[in-house]
Order: C-alpha cells, then sequence, then structure tokens
C-alpha cells in the first residue's frame, strides 16, 4: 500500500500511448478534494498521441521517449521522473513493457488498467478473445505492475456483460465506460480511503 505523506497529495506521472481517455478520467479525479494524487506528468512513447494534448488545458508537463534503445531510454525516464519528485506511476493505454529493473525501482507503486477480467485474457486483443471463447463476461482490472505481463496483485475488477450480437468494438466502448470509474475507485482503495 502506498503511503500518504501529511495531507500533500501523491505526485503522479501517467503514461500513455493513445488517446488518453483514461488519463482525462484521472486528471479530473486528481482535482477532486477526495483525491490522494495530483497529476504532475504525461509520458508517452508515441508524440501523435492524442492524450499528449491534455496536457495543454491542464497546464501539466508531458515528455515523449523513444524506445528504441529500450535499456538507456528507461534510465532517462527514472532520471526524470527522479527531477520531477514523482512517487507514483499510473500505466494508462500504455502499450510498452517496462524492464524488470524499471519497475523494481518503483516497486508497489506502478498501477495498470487492463480491459480483461485478469487472470483471463492478458496482452492484447482481449474483447474479440472474449467473444471468440463464448465468454459470458468480460470487464477490466486495476492491478499492481509486476515483472510479468498483466501478472500483478489485482486491487479491483469490474463485470461487463457480453450480449449475444457484442463486437470487439461495442464491447472496448462499454468496458472503458467502466474502466474510466474504475482506476479513480482503486487508486483510493490503494490509500485505503
Amino acid at each position: 500500500m502506498v503511503k500518504l505523506t501529511g495531507y500533500k497529495k501523491v505526485k503522479t506521472a501517467v503514461f500513455i500511448s493513445g488517446t488518453g481517455s483514461n488519463l482525462k478520467s484521472l486528471i479530473k479525479f486528481s482535482k477532486t478534494r477526495k483525491s490522494p494524487i495530483s497529476v504532475n506528468l504525461i509520458i508517452s512513447n508515441n508524440p501523435k498521441a492524442k492524450g499528449l494534448r491534455l496536457e495543454n488545458v491542464n497546464k501539466i508537463k508531458k515528455k515523449v521517449f523513444s524506445f528504441e534503445k529500450n535499456y538507456k531510454i528507461e534510465d532517462k525516464i527514472l532520471t526524470f521522473l527522479e527531477e520531477n519528485e514523482i512517487q507514483m506511476i499510473c500505466l494508462a493505454g500504455f502499450m510498452k513493457i517496462l524492464s524488470r529493473n524499471f519497475i523494481n525501482k518503483f516497486k508497489g507503486k506502478i498501477l495498470n488498467i487492463h480491459p480483461s477480467l485478469l487472470p483471463k485474457y492478458k496482452g492484447l486483443n482481449t474483447h474479440q478473445r472474449a467473444i471468440n471463447d463464448n465468454e459470458k463476461f468480460s470487464g477490466c482490472t486495476v492491478h499492481f505492475v509486476n515483472s510479468k505481463l498483466d501478472s500483478g496483485k489485482i486491487i479491483l475488477q469490474k463485470k461487463v456483460k457480453i450480449t449475444e450480437n457484442e463486437t470487439k468494438n461495442s464491447l472496448a466502448r462499454k468496458v472503458l465506460v467502466q474502466e474510466h470509474k474504475l482506476y479513480p475507485k482503486a487508486i483510493l482503495k490503494v490509500f485505503n480511503l
């Protein structure tokens, strides 16, 4: 569990690769009185990520890192996080796998949201796989990040019913609505609030 220091909000970096809809939800949540976090940094591996535009509206520092030389870039990211006094990381549609070394530096302080009911459907293409397997439910999971893909301790999950004529796109939309609600709830749970 992450410990709150005094009444100060915990400085948080959100890592994104795409539209940033969960980032938007986390920024909105961070501005509420009950939120234990403040979103201080947006980090992306994708210079074209739509979510990077949110930084302008919200005056949040952003930085794009190219992950072609993975081991070198992670050191630069860690230095950047340290310079900005980041205490916690939220992965929100970040499509790169972080190394064990990176994860160990923030052990127990990196959260991820995944669009399935883990441990089922780790990795990509979760919605289509759930439909193909005739699952009755899918959903989303917020979990701690460890060195194995989508395998860290589960914090919270939310189920979504898969209907008869479900497509991967319709299921993705339903799950995303729940993701936006689940991530803030999971953060409150991590802080015992």
